[in-house]
């Protein structure tokens, strides 16, 4: 392999492995602030024992995302050093205010959120994980800013002399047609993620053989509120992410929507493909199903409008760009957009399944041991997991589908790589698939130690106050009891 296709292939590998955090972080901690507030609201433990809960699994789940992110940058100045050069006068300004003002946001009120237990006032502790939830947002709001420049460079001009971009209007970097397209659908899966991720994990621990009762009550409500903001994720989803593709890929981008679509001739109007076969290259189709002018509607908003096609697309390119390929690999955009929105559709029936098997006070039964406990059971388990594949095959469309550009229309991926050996880089990508295998292993491990610890039995904070009655008390201890969770 050459030093360019092991370069592409250690990027693709830490940065899909990296954004499987992402998303649980951003839409995690909103849900625990959520949990917090609700208890401050309510006094009612259940809400204080979820917040604590799921609070170690944001921990875990930040910590691991801080680590391969920290790697992830690495690599502009390891692999990408040509590119950095040319453009790092504007790459480089959104993801300098992300560390020096974002990243230092969540992480300074975070670390008060973890140590201030028994030692703030509630409402200030609770406050601690909203602005550390806030400051995840606009983590994710610079970064990926950063990455729409790539897509659809604006507010730059480049220098011949120099050979460099250089920045001419911060507030278009900013404010990008790619980025104002982009950012509400990634926000959307994350939150799709986050609450898919609780109401899986809530579902299973209803129906785990001899759980308390007053522990499957407070997870009832945990799957409940995991459930609804998956399903609102979802539709937000379909909406932000139909709104991207008619606003910003069909203009911006066309070659994208055409490999998405598998579309090869222009048409007016255009069908959607439900299944197309082509050679192993993508350069042609063999079969295809289709349906008349879905496309048209899907791309543009009108059933009649023209969508052009990937031979046309490449012959434009050629005239503009001069000689060479400028069709992405179309079966892994094809394949990948059809995966991503697959999965999205799947885990939003999984969570409205979930909602109506707890319908009017009810709780999924414990003691039922026939096909639909099994079921409720693999739902448990494939809930969390699908929005993350869903969330990785729409990114690896996002990247591949803009090649052969690393720079739309301005630089090219082989252009921006460096001058490293091909065993140079082939070490560097052994090394980092390894350690992060491992950190795979430590992630899951730990996930799963908490998560099979339930609910926390130990004394809750001394401010903090049991319901009428005790209700839903997860064990002893009381307001008068110091809290003893050590993170």
């Amino acid at each position: 392999m050459s030093v360019l296709e092991l370069s592409r292939w250690q990027f693709g590998i830490t940065t899909v492995y990296h954004f499987l955090f992402v998303p649980i972080t951003i839409g995690l901690g909103f849900l625990v602030a959520g949990f917090e507030t609700a208890w401050i609201s309510t006094k009612r433990e259940r809400w204080l024992r979820l917040a604590k809960f799921y609070g170690k699994l944001f921990l875990i789940n930040f910590a691991l995302g801080v680590v391969t992110g920290i790697v992830q940058e690495f690599q502009f100045g390891m692999n990408w050093s040509a590119y950095s050069r040319q453009v790092g006068n504007i790459f480089g300004a959104p993801l300098a205010i992300e560390a020096l003002l974002a990243f230092f946001l969540e992480s300074t009120f975070l670390g008060l959120w973890i140590f201030g237990w028994d030692r703030l006032p509630p409402r200030l502790h609770a406050a601690c994980m909203w602005i550390a939830a806030t400051g995840t947002l606009l983590s994710a709001y610079f970064i990926l800013a950063a990455n729409a420049w790539m897509q659809h460079p604006v507010g730059s001009t480049y220098n011949p002399a120099t050979r460099q971009d250089e920045l001419t209007s911060f507030a278009a970097v900013l404010f990008n047609p790619a980025q104002l397209a982009g950012f509400p659908h990634v926000i959307a899966g994350c939150f799709l993620t986050a609450g898919a991720l609780v109401a899986g994990v809530a579902l299973w621990q209803i129906l785990r053989p001899g759980i308390a009762e007053a522990h499957a009550l407070a997870f009832r409500h945990a799957l409940k509120t995991g459930a609804i903001t998956a399903v609102i994720g979802a539709v937000a989803v379909i909406i932000t992410g139909d709104t991207q593709g008619k606003l910003f890929t069909t203009q911006y981008q066309p070659m994208k929507m055409a490999a998405a679509e598998a579309l090869y001739h222009t048409s007016t109007p255009a069908p959607f493909s439900l299944l197309t076969i082509g050679s192993l290259n993508g350069s042609n189709p063999v079969f295809e199903i289709t349906l008349p002018r879905l496309l048209s509607f899907l791309a543009t908003g009108n059933w009649s409008r023209t969508v052009p096609g990937i031979d046309n697309l490449q012959q434009q390119y050629q005239a503009q760009f001069g000689p060479g390929s400028y069709i992405p690999y179309v079966p892994v955009i094809y394949w990948s957009f059809r995966i991503m929105v697959g999965v999205g559709m799947l885990a939003a029936l999984i969570a409205i399944v979930s909602l109506w098997a707890t319908r009017r006070g009810r709780t999924p039964a414990q003691g039922n041991r026939g096909l639909w406990r099994k079921t409720l059971i693999a739902s448990a388990i494939a809930l969390p997991l699908l929005p993350l594949l869903g969330n990785s095959f729409g990114w690896i469309m996002t990247e591949m589908g803009r090649q052969p550009w690393l720079v739309y229309g301005q630089l090219k991926t082989a252009d921006g790589v460096s001058a490293n050996s091909a065993g140079e880089v082939l070490t560097s990508l052994i090394v980092f698939t390894v350690l992060y295998g491992g950190l795979a292993v430590l992630e899951v491990g730990l996930l799963l130690k908490y998560i099979k610890g339930g609910l926390t039995s130990e004394p809750l904070p001394s401010y903090g106050a049991r319901a009428p009655g005790g209700e839903d008390s997860g064990g002893p201890g009381g307001a008068d009891e110091p809290m003893q969770l050590v993170y």
